[in-house]
């Protein structure tokens, strides 16, 4: 079925009659009916189909959310975005794939920023539980606050700026040692991850 660079006011069809290769780049639509009802909560079903068109395009997806944001479905407007986002990584190169990967485990390319909210909190409990068991050196003995493993560890992750923590303590080797320098990457990756999710979601907006 070709409908490329075709216009409807309405689409009427059935999952039942598509077949296997549907070519959608540059079609156009208003509203979509299945069986006489609006289609509203078929975001699954509407993926599959611009999914049959041969190979990556990025109009099909764009259209299909700007229909959903039409009908007050933001929501599902972003999980179109989000697998557009998936299957554009496909054609990327390997670094750039690899990047893809992390944006979407960190923030879902930004269209799951909350994401970014349960690594930090995976993080935190774990440096503060693995940091709570061992005993740091005062990097000034007697001149330094108290260590206080939860801060110490926020402190970490907080790429730019710190809580006093940091600069005050430090670790002879070991498996502390390795985790503060983990904490410190995983901080900025994050960091990194959640800005350019959130300018990729602003300039697509």
């Amino acid at each position: 079925m070709d409908l490329q660079d075709a216009r409807a006011a309405t689409i009427r069809d059935r999952e039942d009659v598509w077949p296997d290769t549907v070519r959608l780049q540059g079609f156009t639509y208003d509203s979509l009916h299945e069986n006489g009802e609006l289609q509203e909560r078929s975001v699954e079903r509407r993926v599959a189909w611009i999914r049959r068109h041969p190979g990556y395009a990025a109009q099909p997806y764009e259209q299909l959310a700007a229909w959903y944001r039409q009908i007050g479905h933001d929501d599902d407007a972003r999980r179109v975005l989000l697998v557009k986002q998936r299957h554009r990584r496909k054609t990327l190169g390997l670094p750039a794939r690899l990047w893809g990967h992390l944006l979407n485990a960190a923030v879902g390319y930004g269209y799951r920023p909350w994401l970014a909210g349960v690594w930090i909190a995976a993080l935190i409990l774990l440096g503060t539980t693995v940091f709570s068991a061992h005993s740091p050196r005062p990097t000034e003995p007697g001149q330094v606050p108290p260590f206080n493993a939860f801060v110490y560890t926020l402190d970490l992750l907080i790429p730019i700026g710190g809580l006093g923590q940091r600069t005050s303590w430090y670790w002879q080797g070991g498996s502390p040692s390795w985790l503060a320098y983990t904490l410190i990457a995983a901080g900025w990756i994050l960091t990194t991850a959640v800005l350019a999710g959130i300018t990729r979601t602003l300039n697509r907006n």
